[in-house]
């Protein structure tokens, strides 16, 4: 027998050019962007950018204010239509799920919400994984200082922002929690650097876990990947194969999300 066809390519070119403008005007001021500003972020033409920001306009997606292109009243309206997480979760998961079987560990992903917190949307478990670190951990919130995940969201704010924010003391969790705000501003500029966080001991006894951002192309942090496990099979030894793979995720759930759709 002769070998299976190649599938027909379905996606709309014109859509997917749309839809990186889309993106490309989210990750603009709230005051917009002109249509030569949004062609050149997105790759585009400008009169193919102008095509579709006119097509967009009158649908209502986007709104045009004197010169300037922002996100418009009808994509809010079906925005608060949307669960924001259904669909992320459903594609994420498998990358999850292969990420946790390498290393027989835990692994959470969590967005950032409108409160300046984190949710916790989606998870996956290795086969070795029982007892406090099986629950079900979706819906949960953790300290922002005693967590990686928060580490990685409180890394991104401005030092004059954490100064008026953060506590001079911090909760204790455990006897390694980071509890004076100094020491953990020290560490936060560290994180942002390194581009990535640990907690050791410090949200509950024997957990080490490390977190990496996922970011968009303008580099707005969109996600928080996590691997969790206790030290006495996840230890510090371990940190840098971690790292790597999870890089690898990292890289996967961009290229599934927030890949350049001027490609398709």
């Amino acid at each position: 027998m002769g070998d299976a066809p190649e599938p027909t390519e379905m996606a709309n070119k014109s859509v997917t050019k749309a839809v990186s403008l889309l993106r490309e005007l989210a990750a603009q001021p709230r005051t917009g962007a002109t249509a030569t500003t949004l062609a050149k972020a997105a790759g585009l033409s400008r009169p193919t950018a102008f095509r579709l920001l006119h097509s967009l306009e009158k649908g209502g997606l986007v709104d045009r204010v004197d010169t300037n292109y922002v996100l418009g009243w009808e994509l809010a309206r079906l925005g608060r239509r949307a669960d924001p997480y259904a669909g992320l979760v459903a594609h994420a998961q498998p990358l999850l799920q292969e990420l946790a079987d390498n290393f027989n560990e835990s692994v959470t992903l969590s967005v950032p919400n409108s409160q300046d917190g984190l949710d916790l949307v989606a998870e996956a478990a290795g086969s070795h994984v029982v007892g406090v670190l099986a629950r079900n951990l979706v819906g949960q919130h953790y300290p922002m200082h005693a967590s990686s995940t928060g580490k990685v969201l409180l890394a991104e704010k401005p030092i004059e922002t954490l100064r008026r924010t953060v506590p001079d003391e911090l909760e204790a969790f455990t006897e390694h929690t980071i509890t004076d705000r100094e020491a953990l501003l020290k560490e936060l500029e560290q994180v942002y650097e390194q581009g990535f966080a640990i907690i050791d001991n410090e949200l509950e006894p024997e957990l080490l876990s490390v977190s990496s951002p996922i970011r968009d192309s303008a580099g707005t942090l969109l996600a928080i990947l996590t691997l969790n496990g206790p030290r006495n099979r996840f230890g510090r030894a371990r940190i840098p194969d971690a790292l790597q793979q999870m890089q690898s995720t990292v890289t996967g759930l961009t290229q599934l999300f927030w890949r350049d759709s001027t490609s398709a």
